[in-house]
């Protein structure tokens, strides 16, 4: 087994873990403002679309979706990810998050990706095909077309996928740090005006 494939399992299997971890020192770490939480809904807002969206046409393990998200990027569920955690990056105000958040990715979902598409490319013969017309992660800007192959997603958008991979999750998720920071900042608002009595 080489390295890479090593810690390729590793990193799949660690990155929930060290996510719970991750939100402990963002808490920690943020400085929120009432004007970056805004700001940060321009990323957080469209990325759980994204992976919701995602969710609803993707088959894991059982078929190569190529329908959807998934003409624009082969990766929708990451790319979400991404938007969310460094809208969250925006709304910490904090440089020291958004460096740890690019080498976390980095570090956990480059290989995670990588050990992913080697499992695809081994189990569905049109995955080449697939990669050779849509991007890993940053999407193209018209879906990509394909013929009809059986091995391969035609559906569409299902909600009971969507149920099925708990992607209400991220929603909920995301309405908890929110909820944090809006108490955090309530609470340094607090006492400021306190410290000026």
């Amino acid at each position: 087994m080489s390295e890479r494939t090593s810690w390729q399992k590793i990193a799949r299997r660690i990155r929930v873990p060290l996510g719970f971890v991750f939100a402990g020192v963002f808490l920690w770490l943020a400085q929120p403002t009432w004007k970056t939480m805004l700001l940060s809904l321009l990323l957080v807002a469209p990325g759980v679309w994204l992976r919701a969206y995602a969710a609803g046409y993707v088959r894991k393990n059982a078929e190569l979706t190529r329908t959807g998200p998934y003409a624009y990027t082969r990766n929708p569920l990451y790319l979400g990810s991404m938007m969310i955690a460094f809208g969250f990056a925006v709304a910490a105000a904090s440089w020291i998050i958004l460096v740890l958040l690019a080498l976390l990715f980095a570090a956990i979902y480059i290989p995670t990706i990588q050990g992913e598409e080697s499992y695809l490319r081994e189990h569905f013969a049109g995955f080449d095909e697939y990669a050779a017309k849509v991007p890993r992660l940053l999407p193209r800007l018209t879906a990509a077309e394909f013929p009809a192959n059986e091995n391969a997603s035609g559906g569409r958008f299902s909600a009971g996928q969507w149920r099925h991979h708990r992607e209400y999750n991220a929603l909920m998720g995301a309405g908890a740090i929110y909820l944090a920071l809006a108490v955090r900042l309530f609470l340094h608002h607090h006492r400021v005006i306190a410290g000026l009595r």
